[in-house]
């Protein structure tokens, strides 16, 4: 029974088994995908980027389950019918600059979630009516920078979604045209600025109210501007600016009313009158809030602006003033936004504001001015100043006095040198200060004292050498400092004390060196987020453990820029000391690229366990340790490009199952395998540009994977260019024909498992119907092995009879067998106990004792049976008489035993020698018989014949 039950266990596991290797085969799951000439960017939109990719058609693998996709800048000349079918989820598609002149009707059909179209930028002459077919939830539509001069009477009748249109820089002629344009129901902005509208008529655009906000009709030469009816109830921006020709705009808006919510006004180099602009702004004076009068060149008009009760804003550049008064701005007094910048003032009035009691922001960047005016000061309600662009030399410490409030001040692309201590004293709220692109020599102690509330300081190209000690002791609330572009060389000891808040620091593009950045220097920087000490002077010579790690104070520092020092120009070798990141234990982000290192040691990353973006490139790398890599098991990108790697082999061990940005451009990199994919099950993008391909067998997995997976993309592989052979130079990597090199893998999964399935079978029904015959064949092919030994030997015979029992039935062989044939016949037996050698192998023993022997007499029983070693012995003493030809074995069964139960030995020892054994059972009292029938046995010659020494035991 047990081995019925054996027998079933094995074959329910063996089909258990065949059933996970099938699901395997189907199942199992690629991991990648790519486009012909597009990249796919993955988020929670997922976006198709074509731009700038010399395309003349829409490229026809776009994957219908895109959110976006971008196909600007290319040389596509039209939209066929078929280009964007089963696109049924896009919501944005980006077309600008390319050279569209025709679209087929139902082109857009498909894109029924399309929410923003972009065509600007190309050659369309005319909208038919069927161009929007299917654009029901389109938002917004950018025709801007065409040729369209007819627009047919239907084309945006299903726009029923629409809020946005921009036919800017058109030939449309007239307004009436766009009549069904205006009738939309959800149009909120429309610009048609830069057309050839000569004329804007209310009755011909409607004939009832419109529901536009914004409209732009700026650069169109309008002759005349007439409302006769309230159609623009809602409009709240109204962009007039460089309309007219030679003074000739006339301005008709039969009610006041009409314009009553316009808030902004753009009359920027109008053509008009002073008549007819005082008309327009006496028309637009309820709600009035930003007005831009820029290029006007009229003084006049300034004072009848400021009329205007709600003006809060008022725009006047480029206006060529050179001289601003007192009186200019006088009737200004609600303004609280003013912008003058892009004059030339010589002669600004020191009471030029001062009317202006709620001034809040005002421009006086693009000026001229040589010094920091008398006007900008006691203006005690001023958020925000700008002075940039301009050839301010210095700054004196009553520049900016009573100034309390100012918040942001710039002074960048000026030509300060020097900076007093006293200078921004009186900026107590001051939250930005740009100083950047001037010529400041020295820091001085302007920043001892005061700005207690900075956030930001720009210092970016200018001529500092040294920060010294304590140089930012005051900005205490400083969180963004940048001073890239100086030429700073030395740091001292605490430059950065007082900086608690910073969390952004810039030294990008000085010559520091690798003494000035150490602890010292640092002390005190606890939430610095981020430093850039990028393109300056830090190298290393040796590859050995720094005494004092530069960043051991920087806690909190998330990313950390070295690429690109100096040297790098010279060819000259560089380290990266392993300790050199301790410290850095939230480090995130870190750029080492292009500093001429060759190794890096495996302890590099062993203080930064949270690296996620890693960018070693242009270094001289040919080979990298996978042992590099096992601290940072958190890493998401790697970028290793334009360095002398040739294999990504060291992928494999890496542990980088997280990565998901794999950048390896430029490289020596011949060929990649299935291993190396696969040790990166997280991949989603791959980056293997401009490597020297072989385009042959070893490459056909990677052909096959990159055109065929779903997970990763492998960005412009179709562009990989073949390096090898010379023959396919001119050739594409995935062009290559990969039939030959492999068998249909589909097949070979068939015939793997169809023959696993029938092996397993047969397996299962051998072991269950022949299991015993097994076992014997196997006994017999060790029982051969040991036959071939001994025969080399010739061994002679040392004793008579070899003496086969199970230990159970030792005491019959030892008070019966053994006192009869040694004591009584005078017969020398081989027993176990007795005879076998101490220490040598059993098998070795049995061998030795059988083949020392003449006979092999075996005393079976129930037990004797079921004993491994018995059976062992028996099949040798077996395998001897059917190789030798000789009568050696005696059977003596001590218990009676059902046909069923004899093992297949047993019946094939029957089948050739069918009288000779003993039966002690039915020798009953008469043991005489029994033992003379023995010693008769044991007298035989040992060539086979007939013995009919066993009368009446026999079996038949």
């Amino acid at each position: 029974m047990s081995g019925k039950g054996n027998g079933s266990s094995y074959s329910q596991l063996s089909f258990f088994l065949c059933i996970l290797l099938y699901c395997w085969v189907l199942f199992n799951p690629v991991n990648g995908y790519s486009m012909k000439h597009c990249r796919i960017r993955e988020s929670l939109n997922m976006s198709v980027l074509c731009d700038s990719r010399n395309l003349n058609a829409v490229p026809a693998d776009i994957p219908s389950l895109v959110r976006s996709v971008n196909i600007a800048k290319n040389n596509i000349s039209q939209i066929k019918s078929e280009d964007f079918k089963d696109l049924s989820i896009l919501k944005m598609l980006i077309m600008y600059s390319n050279r569209i002149s025709h679209v087929e009707n139902g082109s857009f059909s498909d894109l029924v979630a399309l929410e923003q179209l972009n065509l600007a930028f190309n050659k369309l002459t005319s909208l038919s009516d069927q161009m929007f077919k299917g654009l029901n939830n389109l938002v917004v539509l950018q025709l801007d920078n065409n040729h369209i001069s007819s627009i047919a009477s239907s084309s945006f009748q299903l726009l029923f979604s629409l809020k946005v249109l921009n036919l800017t820089s058109n030939k449309l002629h007239c307004l009436k045209e766009l009549q069904p344009i205006l009738q939309l129901p959800s149009l909120l902005k429309l610009f048609i600025g830069n057309n050839s509208l000569t004329s804007l008529q209310s009755q011909e655009i409607s004939n009832r109210s419109i529901g536009l906000t914004e409209l732009d009709l700026s650069r169109n030469p309008l002759e005349s501007f007439s409302v006769t009816a309230d159609i623009f109830p809602h409009l709240k921006k109204l962009d007039l600016s460089f309309c007219g020709i030679n003074e000739s705009m006339e301005w008709d808006v039969a009610d006041r009313y009409f314009l009553s919510n316009v808030s902004s006004l753009d009359l920027s180099g109008i053509h008009m009158s002073l008549q007819g602009m005082s008309s327009v702004l006496q028309s637009i004076n309820f709600s009035l809030a930003s007005l831009g009068l820029d290029k006007i060149g009229r003084d006049n008009l300034i004072n009848v602006a400021c009329h205007i009760p709600t003006l809060k804003t008022l725009r006047l550049q480029c206006n060529n003033f050179s001289t601003v008064s007192d009186k200019l701005l006088q009737s200004c007094t609600q303004v609280t936004d003013l912008d003058i910048s892009g004059n030339n003032i010589t002669d600004l009035s020191e009471d030029a504001f001062r009317s202006i009691k709620n001034l809040r922001t005002l421009r006086l960047d693009y000026d001229g001015l040589s010094s920091v005016p008398n006007a900008t000061r006691n203006l005690p309600t001023l958020k925000k100043l700008d002075l940039s662009h301009n050839i301010i030399k210095t700054l004196g410490c009553s520049d900016f006095s009573n100034l309390r409030r100012l918040v942001k001040l710039y002074l960048h692309n000026n030509l300060i040198s020097n900076l007093e201590c006293c200078v921004f004293q009186d900026l107590r709220a001051l939250n930005s200060l740009t100083l950047g692109r001037n010529k400041i020599l020295n820091l001085g102690d302007a920043f001892t004292k005061g700005l207690l509330n900075l956030k930001s300081l720009d210092l970016g190209f200018n001529k500092l050498t040294n920060i010294r000690t304590k140089s930012f002791k005051s900005l205490r609330s400083l969180e963004d400092l940048t001073l890239h572009d100086n030429q700073i060389k030395t740091l001292e000891d605490g430059a950065f004390v007082g900086l608690a808040k910073l969390k952004i620091l810039v030294l990008l593009n000085n010559v520091i060196g690798r003494n000035e950045i150490r602890g010292a220097v640092f002390k005190g920087l606890r939430r610095l987020k981020t430093l850039n000490l990028a393109s300056n002077a830090i190298r290393y010579e040796k590859d050995e453990l720094l005494q004092q790690p530069p960043f051991t104070d920087l806690s909190s520092l998330e990313n950390l820029y070295i690429f690109s020092q100096h040297y790098s120009k010279y060819k000259i070798q560089n380290y990266l000391p392993s300790n050199f990141l301790e410290g850095l234990k939230k480090l995130s982000e870190f750029q080492a690229g292009n500093l001429h290192i060759m190794f890096l040691h495996p302890n590099t990353f062993i203080h930064t366990p949270q690296m996620l973006s890693l960018d070693i490139s242009q270094n001289w790398f040919k080979a990298l340790s996978p042992k590099l890599f096992h601290p940072i098991p958190k890493l998401k990108r790697l970028t290793v490009s334009k360095t002398e790697l040739g294999s990504l082999d060291f992928l494999i061990e890496a542990n980088l199952t997280q990565v998901r940005f794999l950048k390896v451009r430029q490289n020596e990199i011949t060929w990649t395998n299935e291993t190396v994919v696969h040790s990166l099950p997280a991949l989603t993008l791959l980056d293997m540009q401009r490597n020297p391909f072989i385009c042959d067998c070893r490459n056909a997995w990677f052909v096959q994977w990159a055109e065929s997976n779903n997970q990763t993309q492998v960005a412009y592989a179709y562009d990989y260019p073949c390096s090898y052979p010379e023959d396919l130079k001119d050739s594409k990597l995935l062009d290559l024909d990969t039939h030959s090199c492999s068998v249909d893998i589909g097949f070979f999964y068939f015939i793997s498992t169809t023959s696993l399935v029938l092996l397993t079978l047969l397996g299962s029904f051998v072991y269950h119907l022949l299991r015993w015959q097994v076992v014997y064949a196997y006994y017999l092919f060790l029982a051969y092995l040991h036959d071939t030994k001994r025969k080399n030997r010739q061994t002679p015979h040392q004793y008579d009879a070899f003496i086969s029992y199970n230990t159970h039935d030792e005491s019959w062989v030892m008070r019966e067998l053994l006192p009869e044939l040694e004591g009584e016949q005078g017969w020398k037996l081989c027993l176990h106990h007795r005879d076998f050698q101490p220490g040598k192998p059993i098998i070795e023993n049995i061998t030795d004792a059988i083949y020392r022997s003449r006979k092999t007499i075996c005393v079976i029983t129930h037990r004797y049976l079921e004993s491994e070693w018995c059976s062992r012995e028996i099949q040798v003493a077996s395998f001897r008489l059917f190789d030798e030809q000789k009568d050696v074995l005696i059977l003596v069964f001590l218990e009676e035993i059902p046909e069923h139960q004899l093992s297949p030995y047993h019946r094939m020892r029957r089948l050739v020698k069918k009288r000779t054994y003993l039966s002690w059972p039915r020798a009953g009292e008469h043991t005489g018989v029994f033992w003379q029938k023995l010693q008769v046995a044991l007298e035989t010659r040992d060539w086979p014949e007939e013995n009919p020494i066993l009368t009446g035991v026999e079996r038949q």
